[in-house]
């Protein structure tokens, strides 16, 4: 069991009041709150050794190397790669697919085929798009079903000898279905096939093991598990990564460097060209610790509470719908009021102090499919109540009969 409110005490932001009301944070799928821990760890980089990492000799920029690479092995322990050169920092889940399908580019040709599921985000979507776009291969779509699950028959199907890469989320960020992928990957490889989770979603939730899993690039971010904005994680097979061509040119990914040629650094400087986010890598490192330190296994069990609790408190709500009702969810629940906008539900509720998200998540084939402009979505977080849950089932239940 957490001590939920000893939790809540480590994060300045949930005691403040919002619009005259306690704050409800329930928009975690879009980013998660801050620790004082982790405020404190970017706050100290600056104060005592801020410097640019593995080009000085001088002691504060040896202090700053020590602190980024420290925090890369606490990825790769954290996710279980087998080498820490395999954790490349990026600024986002989305920098991490477009270095990947940047890669692709000079593998794929006319014919070739990208599967990716019914269920992405915008940003593993319209990259692969891209990449078809500049090499002539073709995207197909791995379809869901009306609960929001993934329809492994049609997987089965689609994958061949021509498919090169399969590219599927974790988690969706606006259903909160678990999709197979260990299932997924296995079947991918049968085909001679790469594989990138997209796992922005999942890692707030769990800690995925990549060589238990034994995807080929797993991509996430660094804000959405207590992380500061602007980083993230690409894992990569070694045998991947230095397949890749660069992805960008600069300081720091070369070996050397004249008119004439230039040979590349070696993994994993090849793909982290200029100075990068120093700070926010090394607290990084201090949130993951932070979320280890009170626990996984803790966290999914009173997150799935939440989640149970939510969808009963919800559906005793008079026409209200939950989109995505498969087996295995997140603590995400999308739901809609027959006849009502979800931007208007929304908007009153945010002047009662309850912060969800509202639109179509930019996951817009999602919301096609089940012929509806977009969600009023509540995701929930280690740190959220039942009490809170409670607030904002009143609040909604006030904003129906205004809008009614």
């Amino acid at each position: 069991m957490l001590d939920i409110q000893k939790i809540r005490a480590d994060f300045p932001i949930l005691s403040q009041k919002v619009n005259g009301k306690p704050l409800v944070y329930f928009d975690n799928g879009a980013t998660s709150q801050k620790p004082q821990i982790v405020i404190d760890a970017d706050a100290k980089y600056y104060q005592e050794i801020n410097a640019n990492i593995h080009r000085g000799v001088h002691t504060l920029s040896q202090l700053a190397t020590d602190a980024y690479e420290l925090s890369r092995g606490k990825v790769q322990q954290h996710i279980n790669a087998k080498f820490a050169h395999e954790v490349l920092f990026t600024s986002g889940t989305t920098h991490g697919i477009n270095l990947v399908t940047n890669g692709f580019a000079s593998i794929l040709k006319p014919g070739d085929e990208i599967l990716v599921s019914a269920l992405e985000h915008h940003s593993n979507i319209v990259p692969w798009q891209m990449l078809c776009e500049k090499t002539g291969a073709t995207l197909k779509v791995i379809p869901m079903n009306e609960e929001g699950e993934l329809i492994m028959e049609a997987y089965d199907t689609l994958l061949s000898e021509n498919t090169k890469v399969v590219t599927v989320n974790h988690i969706s960020n606006a259903l909160g279905t678990i999709n197979p992928i260990k299932y997924m990957i296995d079947k991918a490889h049968a085909v001679g096939a790469a594989v990138l989770i997209d796992g922005a979603q999942a890692v707030p939730h769990l800690k995925p093991d990549v060589q238990d899993l034994d995807c080929d690039f797993y991509a996430f971010s660094g804000h959405k598990m207590c992380g500061p904005t602007g980083t993230g994680i690409l894992y990569g097979k070694e045998a991947w990564l230095n397949k890749l061509p660069p992805y960008q040119g600069g300081g720091e990914m070369i070996k050397e460097v004249t008119f004439e040629k230039t040979t590349y650094a070696d993994l994993p400087h090849k793909f982290e060209a200029g100075t990068p986010n120093i700070a926010g890598g090394i607290v990084l490192g201090t949130a993951i610790d932070y979320m280890n330190e009170i626990g996984f296994e803790a966290i999914h069990a009173h997150e799935e509470e939440l989640l149970q609790y939510a969808t009963k408190r919800l559906l005793e709500i008079e026409g209200l719908k939950i989109y995505g009702t498969g087996k295995n969810k997140a603590s995400v629940i999308s739901f809609n009021i027959d006849g009502i906008h979800p931007y208007d539900i929304g908007s009153i509720i945010d002047k009662l102090g309850i912060a969800v998200r509202t639109g179509h998540h930019c996951a817009q084939p999602i919301m096609n499919f089940f012929c509806i402009p977009g969600t009023i979505r509540a995701s929930f977080s280690f740190y959220n109540t039942k009490e809170e849950i409670d607030l904002m089932v009143e609040a909604v239940k006030k904003a129906q009969t205004m809008l009614s």
